[in-house]
């Protein structure tokens, strides 16, 4: 096996030559000598074709190797996975073009500090403390049927009968009785909620909608159920007089009082609001001067992985004409992957970047922080948390949380918020 090492800058080279047949062909034969000595079986389940894949994956490991040590580059070097440029069949064997790349050298020592802008932390107004509080009083206070009977309204709460059937059958799970829903929550099937309105106290109605077709149950997905319904009242909730012992319930102590809660509810506030100002306007500051400050070689290899994926992404926001247009127009697919291009080149110098600067300032990130970070962001959104990690752990977006909380670490302490 010949390879030849293309050197294109400090950190990138591309490693090129044939593999010639019967090279294959030879590791296919020890693979399949191999096979037969630790299982017959297991040898004679093999196809060719298996057996033919498998010899290339391992010859271009020998590859990958051989153009390293011509290189003189240690593999523990090697930044991301190699890329293959080209990757050919021909008479003579399988022609191959590798990209590797090695981690840029960033100079750390350079005064970094004077792109941090000077701000002023957001404070908790005493009318969002007060709304706050009046909010969590509402939302404490008891059910209770409106004064007035009227009709049913948007935002009102009813309490409903109602039983539904697909196909003149009664379905599981879809009956209650004085069932608390509120119109607009859209917790009931689309359609279904809006259909309440106008409805008077003890009137009965039946309601066809429709299922939607992701629906969770095979069963139900997609098909029309006509519900029989009976509005038997309205309910709201009027807040309750917040005092020390409506404190001491919100925040289980028994030594809190009402100036205690409104001190949390300050807090929460102003890190809200800190939070808000930090992704709107703080980050896109730091990111932008460190991406001036710094100039390094970029691993080009990751970066064409960068705009695989943003590629991807957009294509997965596109209707099906645009998709096809993608697919059948190769000069519509370069386009869309150079539009990309800076983007990508961007996230991965300030990923570099983060990851130097992290280092120098001795933060690190571990497993428990992400897994925590990941359990908040399914509580805020509403998501079951179990889900969420197992999604981020089969997407291999770990690396991708971690480094996201790496930043957020290192800006922080730029920012001087454990200082103020």
């Amino acid at each position: 096996m010949k390879v030849t090492v293309e050197k294109i800058d400090d950190i990138n080279i591309i490693v090129s030559g044939t593999i010639e047949s019967k090279m294959t062909e030879d590791k296919v034969s020890e693979l399949k000598e191999q096979a037969k000595k630790e299982s017959k079986d297991a040898s004679e389940d093999m196809s060719d074709e298996k057996f033919q894949q498998d010899a290339e994956s391992a010859i271009m490991q020998e590859f990958i190797e051989a153009g390293l040590k011509e290189a003189n580059i240690a593999v523990e070097n090697i930044l991301g996975q190699p890329g293959f440029k080209s990757y050919e069949k021909r008479d003579n064997g399988l022609y191959l073009e590798i990209a590797i790349s090695t981690s840029p050298t960033i100079d750390t020592s350079i005064d970094y500090m004077d792109i941090v802008p000077t701000f002023t932390q957001p404070e908790a107004p005493v009318k969002e403390v007060e709304a706050k509080l009046h909010e969590m009083a509402v939302q404490q206070a008891p059910f209770t049927g409106i004064e007035k009977p009227r009709a049913a309204q948007n935002e009102d709460v009813t309490v409903i009968d109602f039983e539904g059937f697909v196909d003149g059958v009664a379905f599981e799970g879809g009956s209650a009785e004085k069932f608390n829903l509120k119109i607009g929550s859209d917790s009931f099937i689309p359609g279904f909620e809006e259909k309440l309105i106008g409805m008077k106290y003890g009137e009965e109605k039946t309601i066809i909608v429709t299922f939607p077709h992701e629906y969770q149950s095979e069963d139900l997905a997609g098909k029309e159920a006509t519900f029989k319904v009976k509005l038997h009242e309205i309910q709201e909730q009027k807040a309750i007089e917040p005092d020390d012992a409506f404190a001491q319930k919100i925040l289980n102590d028994k030594e809190a009082t009402l100036d205690t809660l409104k001190g949390k509810l300050a807090d929460q506030i102003k890190s809200q609001a800190l939070s808000q100002f930090y992704n709107d306007e703080l980050k896109p500051i730091l990111i932008k001067g460190l991406l001036s400050k710094f100039d390094f070689t970029l691993p080009s290899n990751i970066v064409e992985q960068e705009i695989d994926a943003k590629v991807s992404e957009k294509i997965q926001s596109m209707n099906q004409e645009e998709k096809n247009i993608i697919n059948e127009e190769k000069d519509k697919f370069h386009a869309l992957r150079e539009n990309v291009r800076q983007e990508a080149q961007e996230t991965i110098k300030i990923a570099l970047i983060v990851e130097a600067l992290a280092k120098k300032e001795g933060l690190e990130v571990d497993e428990q922080e992400i897994l925590s970070a990941l359990y908040y962001q399914a509580m805020m959104s509403g998501q079951d948390a179990t889900e969420l990690v197992e999604h981020y752990k089969e997407n291999n977006l770990m690396h991708s949380a971690k480094m996201g909380l790496t930043q957020d670490k290192l800006f922080g302490k730029m920012l001087g918020f454990d200082n103020r």
